[in-house]
């Protein structure tokens, strides 16, 4: 995102390996001549590289194999077409999070073999696969990260500077709804309360930081159209 700062506004990943990485470029954007295979190539292997390179800050557990990810550039007509395409990535995100989520404590803590949990869970919705982690295993699916029941945001957005006359273009990591209008809507509220209000929060883990779950207004300026 800071590579192609000014090309890239949004940008989305979600699954278990983050193996699904969704960029969304700006409509104006002339980078490489918009041409396709440019795009393509240059974003999955920078993609490629720095998932190798910051690996080990992120994870404990080294990596076993090179990753390899391919790409394809898809072109939307317009604003709802293109909201359209980011709220079937989250709900994506949902479905198979919920899944592996149930699956994971029938056989972990449940004692099924996998052929077993697969049994159990077919057929099911989602109310069904709520229903078995709190019943069986205590588990409020509602309450578990964020990070991994919406996946994660990467939006370009203004931040008001005190010491300049124009905001500040930040770039903000939020794990929050955008299948709803608040992420979109124009927002009048200024981002720099959202900042004052997590100053002093502690937290364990990177993904539970409190300005990750806070983006109403923060795709405003994403669709362009």
């Amino acid at each position: 995102m800071q590579e192609f700062k000014g090309h890239i506004t949004l940008a989305f990943g979600e699954s278990d390996e983050y193996r699904y990485m969704s960029f969304l470029i700006d409509k104006n954007s002339t980078l490489y001549n918009r041409r396709q295979s440019k795009l393509v190539t240059h974003i999955v292997s920078l993609f490629t590289s720095a998932y190798v390179f910051y690996w080990n800050t992120y994870m404990s557990t080294p990596l076993k194999e090179a990753p390899s990810f391919d790409g394809r550039l898809v072109v939307y007509p317009g604003e709802q077409e293109v909201r359209d395409y980011f709220s079937w990535r989250q709900a994506d995100t949902h479905i198979n999070n919920l899944y592996n989520t149930v699956f994971w404590a029938l056989v972990l803590e449940g004692k099924k073999t996998e052929r077993e949990a697969h049994n159990i869970l077919k057929g099911t919705v989602s109310a069904d696969k709520h229903e078995i982690l709190f019943k069986e295993f205590g588990i409020n699916y509602d309450k578990l990260p964020a990070f991994f029941r919406k996946g994660t945001t990467l939006v370009w957005a203004p931040v008001r500077d005190p010491n300049r006359t124009k905001p500040r273009t930040r770039l903000f990591t939020l794990h929050v709804d955008i299948i709803g209008d608040d992420f979109w809507r124009t927002s009048g509220e200024s981002l720099a309360p959202v900042e004052a209000r997590c100053e002093g929060e502690s937290v364990d883990h990177f993904y539970e930081q409190a300005e990750r779950h806070y983006g109403t207004g923060f795709g405003s300026n994403v669709l362009r159209f």
